[in-house]
């Protein structure tokens, strides 16, 4: 008569080998569109999952950003810089009080590295004015 442990064994390696069997008939492209995808902290699925209807596209977080092997961000044109500046001048009008750099990432879903560049070219343009320094600065917009 086999023991619970045994018949444990035996369901765990069918289950195994039937998980390895599924996962080798997938394609890649399969298994990173799957709920969460690879290394997804979950806050997509949570930011949308929580709007009902039709998601705030500034409440949305940007696909995440592919690094190259030294870890920077790849360069950005012209007019990439622009989209996001413009995204966050607006995300920055919806709060009188103003936004702190690091509330306007964490909201956005940006890259700490990416701002500072776009708040500089928004404080050069005009679009943006500051008070405060270093991260005690909240940021307007004009």
């Amino acid at each position: 008569m086999p023991t619970l442990r045994s018949q444990l064994d035996a369901l765990a390696a069918t289950f195994a080998t039937q998980i390895v069997a599924a996962l080798q008939g997938a394609s890649l492209h399969e298994l990173g569109a799957t709920e969460g995808g690879w290394g997804s902290s979950g806050r997509r699925a949570r930011a949308v999952a929580g709007g009902g209807g039709q998601p705030d596209p500034l409440s949305v977080p940007a696909s995440p950003k592919k690094r190259g092997k030294n870890g920077r961000l790849p360069r950005r044109s012209a007019d990439e810089i622009q989209a996001a500046l413009n995204k966050i001048v607006l995300f920055v009008k919806t709060h009188k009080a103003g936004m702190r750099a690091e509330e306007i990432r964490a909201a956005l879903g940006m890259d700490a590295k990416e701002m500072p560049r776009i708040l500089k070219e928004g404080l050069a343009k005009k679009k943006l004015s500051a008070k405060g320094q270093k991260r005690a600065t909240t940021y307007f917009a004009k």
